[in-house]
């Protein structure tokens, strides 16, 4: 699949932002804090970035309010009405940490339930899709939903130790959530190392009682939109070399990083500060890459009438 740029920004952008008001929902910081304060606004402005991005990919963006309509069969749909419902309770919490420097739990768990909801039905778009064979699991929507965990409660860590709080609770567990992400994300990469496609020319075509069916022509001579969007492909040595980059970037430093602030450095401070925006940057980073692997790799059905 063609990896668009505004998803991938999109899916990682919103994937932080929904994780940080998830941990934030939960109160794990000091509502009275400077800190926490610019975490809410920051979650905020994730989200609506992140939102943002998205629309670009459509074709008529100023059409995307047409989406939410179609709630009881699309996933796409249901992410737009949950991302909607969503602000209600963020910007209600985000309000009694700016004005009365205080947590409301019912809004604040509200918002986190929300929040986990929206990235469910984000991943839940791509996993629900028979035709492609490498998303269609269960692990599509677990790693989305860690992922958004690990981000969050990272960028918590941050905020923690710039001020909002005992960092050693968000810490821990963006530590647990780290590991259970990256667990997750190498078993989905194995699974599609070893997937056998359920479709193939034979299937589509319905020849395969004749024999194997190969292709005599292309439908189309030139380059198409599903040729450009659905048949999209990245070389094995490539794909390889970018699985290492997101470890490193998403994995590793991150965890050293969070293992010497639990281990050595658990007081907030400058240095402590710095160390943990660091960490949620290469984390970022580390997302990207994976989020656009998410779609290089993955192979449409539809590219069996392609030779693909």
């Amino acid at each position: 699949m063609h990896p668009a740029l505004s998803i991938i920004v999109f899916s990682t952008l919103s994937g932080l932002g929904y994780g940080l008001a998830f941990m934030l929902g939960l109160g794990v910081l000091d509502p009275a804090a400077s800190a926490t304060k610019v975490a809410h606004l920051t979650a905020l402005a994730l989200i609506s970035g992140g939102l943002i991005s998205s629309t670009l990919h459509l074709g008529n963006p100023q059409r995307a309010w047409r989406a939410l309509s179609q709630w009881r069969s699309s996933w796409l749909s249901r992410e737009g009405v949950l991302a909607v419902f969503a602000f209600v309770p963020l910007v209600w919490s985000a309000l009694a940490c700016w004005v009365w420097d205080d947590y409301h739990p019912v809004p604040g768990l509200l918002g986190a339930l929300l929040s986990a909801g929206t990235v469910y039905c984000t991943a839940m778009i791509y996993a629900s899709l028979r035709s492609v064979d490498a998303w269609h699991t269960r692990l599509t929507p677990a790693v989305f939903l860690l992922f958004a965990v690990s981000g969050g409660a990272m960028l918590a860590t941050l905020f923690a130790h710039a001020g909002g709080g005992d960092a050693r609770i968000p810490g821990l567990l963006a530590a647990v959530a780290l590991i259970a992400a990256w667990t997750v994300k190498l078993s989905w990469w194995k699974r599609l190392r070893l997937l056998v496609p359920t479709s193939s020319p034979e299937s589509a075509t319905g020849l395969g009682y004749i024999g194997k069916v190969s292709l005599f022509e292309r439908p189309h001579v030139n380059e198409n939109y599903l040729t450009r969007e659905m048949g999209y492909q990245i070389a094995r040595k490539h794909a390889d070399k970018l699985r290492r980059i997101a470890l490193i970037f998403g994995a590793a430093v991150p965890a050293i990083i969070l293992a010497l602030m639990l281990l050595v450095v658990p007081e907030a401070g400058l240095g402590s500060s710095l160390a943990a925006a660091f960490a949620a940057l290469c984390f970022a980073a580390g997302v990207f890459v994976e989020r656009w692997l998410f779609f290089a790799e993955a192979r449409h059905a539809v590219m069996n009438y392609y030779g693909g």
